[in-house]
């Protein structure tokens, strides 16, 4: 198979030695790379990136269900901040996934955006769901509990389970006495592809930016950024 990588690197640094090499090449080839190289002899991830979704979804809630008494709904947005596209990227990037990844040249040199970060979480989910295909469900929660369950501790001790826009607010009248607001800055773009840039501001003060496609978009990423200026 041309182009084929070497994945025992990572398969130490995950110590899962995979019995079927094809499953784990196919978990990092994405839709565009097929678009350039129609030969390949694997299809694109995005089947296993639905099986290893529901996967994930499931090791998650029964090791919340079985570890917190907790009601319903807060199980609900803690395992909502596990499985995000934020959180999944961010465990990618810590295992080195991004240099598994077999990307159209276009996509290789798009780097640190935001549908990197789409690519990068959407692969950990196609990841799981060839452990799971090759290993079984046993190996594949002990992979979870290392390198997502993991996180738990610090999403419960920063409330990165509430949403950005609500921990700025509740921040900043704690802090500050002061209720955030939003004001669009800039936009640009044809109606159908909208982006908006948001400011979020206290009193007058502009404590940060946030792009987005929609302006509810681009306020969470404005709150989100404020949150790090700010410390809170």
């Amino acid at each position: 198979m041309a182009d084929t990588k070497d994945f025992s690197s990572l398969e130490e640094r995950v110590k899962i030695k995979f019995k079927n090499n094809e499953v784990l090449t196919q978990a990092f080839v994405h839709r565009s790379y097929l678009n350039e190289h129609p030969g390949f002899k694997l299809g694109h991830n995005e089947r296993l990136e639905f099986l290893g979704d529901a996967v994930l979804e499931l090791a998650v809630t029964e090791y919340l269900y079985e570890k917190y008494p907790n009601p319903e709904g807060e199980l609900t947005n803690w395992r909502a901040a596990l499985v995000n596209a934020k959180t999944l990227s961010g465990v990618a990037q810590d295992l080195g996934l991004e240099e598994y990844l077999y990307l159209s040249h276009g996509e290789s040199k798009d780097g640190g955006s935001k549908a990197r970060q789409y690519i990068l979480a959407n692969a950990m989910e196609a990841f799981i769901g060839a452990i799971y295909l090759d290993q079984g469900m046993k190996v594949t929660k002990k992979f979870v509990d290392k390198f997502v369950l993991s996180l738990l501790p610090e999403i419960l001790e920063r409330r990165l389970y509430i949403d950005p826009k609500s921990r700025f607010q509740e921040s900043a009248q704690e802090k500050v006495g002061m209720t955030p607001n939003y004001r669009v800055m800039e936009e640009h773009g044809p109606d159908h592809a909208k982006e908006f840039i948001v400011g979020a501001f206290l009193g007058d003060e502009l404590v940060a930016t946030g792009t987005g496609t929609s302006k509810q978009e681009a306020q969470v990423a404005a709150a989100e950024s404020a949150l790090e200026i700010k410390e809170w």
